[in-house]
């Protein structure tokens, strides 16, 4: 043998004068066939003016100095063309087709990807980097590290970088997930809708929303709890007797079943910033233990928080509770109550103390077995509205410490309700303010009964009743 047998470089003979020349010949086929990059594969004519070095593939059917040389590498070298003829399975870059191309053993033809299309950078139909690309994978990585630099501003780039995950439609999800042994813990992107979310999951299956961001306002809320949503406008939260306690009530499609959960959120989730809510309650009977009403964070006056029902027909809306149904027994637990029937079934209709506020119109007090209104120690209730009376007990109003105010109202009084203590009783420095009401309708009872420093100002106004008054140890009444 003379050469080798792939590449056909020339052997030295032992005998050999020259060996040098030989040796080059070898040095310059290795040369024009490794690390092959040529510039086309078209040409059927040798370039005009070609450079040392430059490559082509000869297409079939070339002429000139390429006559005969059809699929051969040419490498122009030492004002000459070198030609090497391939072997099937050698392969080249075309930089003209920015391919690789392969010899099949009689054409020059385009590596293939899976599916039969040409082999390129661009759309690839998967990349596994250190590991299998899958299915839904399309682009995998197994790496400690991943990197990605920005092209600085002195190599043409801007010196920026930015990652961008854009999805179909906003009911879609653009997400990163951050996983153990691939099941998902926490979660941040779009997910769902077009609000930015931050989610967590114990189990990967069941995730839980920990922040939100408003995509219109930039305000972030804490839907599983934490720093309170900052209203920017008044807000109603609906109640029915066919809700659930597991809807939002923010629609009346949507309701809260009770009074207590609807209070639970605005007062436990909310910072009011000076804004009203609104707890409005459909058509119904409501029955329950005291609802109790608590301090919220923003709430400046009792008209902060109203709890209403029916302003046309307030019968229709009925609440009852087993104890003292509405209770504001605590400092800044303050709030109104508008157009409903209420009634309790062992304590009061309303209960004010320890700096809680209630404030009251369009209402129809039932029965009470433990006065109407228990207003004491530093507690207040006042008509801010006409109100009517359908039952009687022991008082309508007992005031002992506390503020009772019933000033220019028109009360209606329907059958005739019996009062078994007064109508009105202060004690205790409790003070109750009740001129300039009028009354419809007559009461049994004493119009009141004032002791142990209560005071009483009606300005010679009456109460009902239609027995004697009663005052006591330093009561007063003007």
């Amino acid at each position: 043998m003379t050469e080798t047998i792939n590449l056909g470089l020339p052997f030295i003979d032992g005998s050999q004068a020259q060996k040098h020349v030989t040796h080059n010949e070898a040095l310059r086929i290795l040369d024009d066939a490794i690390q092959i990059a040529v510039r086309d594969a078209t040409l059927v004519l040798p370039p005009s003016s070609p450079i040392d070095g430059e490559r082509h593939i000869v297409a079939n059917g070339a002429g000139g100095a390429w006559v005969g040389h059809g699929n051969a590498v040419a490498t122009w070298e030492t004002n000459a063309w070198r030609f090497l003829m391939p072997k099937a399975g050698w392969c080249v870059w075309s930089i003209a087709d920015d391919a690789l191309l392969v010899f099949d053993g009689s054409n020059w033809i385009p590596v293939t990807v899976a599916g039969g299309a040409a082999f390129s950078s661009d759309n690839l139909p998967h990349l596994g980097i250190n590991t299998a690309a899958v299915e839904t994978n399309l682009l995998t990585v197994r790496s400690d590290d991943v990197l990605f630099h920005a092209i600085d501003s002195d190599d043409d780039g801007t010196g920026d970088i930015r990652l961008q995950l854009s999805k179909e439609t906003a009911e879609n999800t653009a997400s990163v997930v951050f996983a153990n042994a691939f099941s998902g813990r926490a979660e941040f992107g779009l997910t769902g809708d077009d609000d930015f979310h931050l989610k967590v999951s114990a189990d990967g299956t069941a995730w839980r929303d920990a922040l939100r961001f408003e995509r219109t306002t930039g305000r972030v809320s804490f839907p599983s709890g934490g720093a309170r949503e900052l209203l920017t406008a008044n807000r109603i939260y609906y109640v029915s007797t066919t809700g659930s306690d597991s809807n939002n009530g923010l629609s009346s499609s949507e309701p809260f079943l009770t009074i207590a959960k609807a209070l639970t959120v605005a007062l436990n989730t909310l910072d009011f910033v000076g804004f009203t809510v609104t707890i409005q309650l459909a058509d119904g009977s409501y029955t329950g233990s005291s609802v109790a009403i608590g301090a919220g964070v923003g709430v400046i006056s009792p008209s902060s928080l109203v709890i209403r029902g029916n302003s046309t027909t307030p019968a229709n809306v009925k609440v009852t509770g087993t104890a003292t149904t509405f209770a504001a027994q605590s400092a800044n637990a303050i709030c109104t109550v508008l157009d409903m029937e209420i009634s309790s079934s062992s304590g009061s209709c309303l209960a004010a103390a320890a700096g809680g506020q209630i404030y009251f119109g369009n209402v129809r007090f039932g029965t009470a077995p433990g006065g109407q209104i228990t207003v004491t120690e530093g507690g207040v209730v006042q008509a801010v509205g006409d109100y009517a009376i359908i039952a009687g007990s022991s008082y309508h109003a007992q005031v002992a410490g506390g503020l009772f105010r019933n000033q220019g109202r028109a009360v209606t009084l329907s059958g005739v309700p019996a009062f078994t203590n007064a109508f009105i009783g202060c004690s205790r420095c409790g003070s109750a303010i009740a001129f300039g009401s009028t009354y419809a309708g007559s009461a049994t009872g004493k119009p009141y009964d004032v002791n142990t420093n209560g005071v009483l100002l009606t300005f010679g106004g009456t109460l009902p009743g239609n027995a004697s008054a009663t005052t006591a140890s330093g009561g007063q009444v003007g």
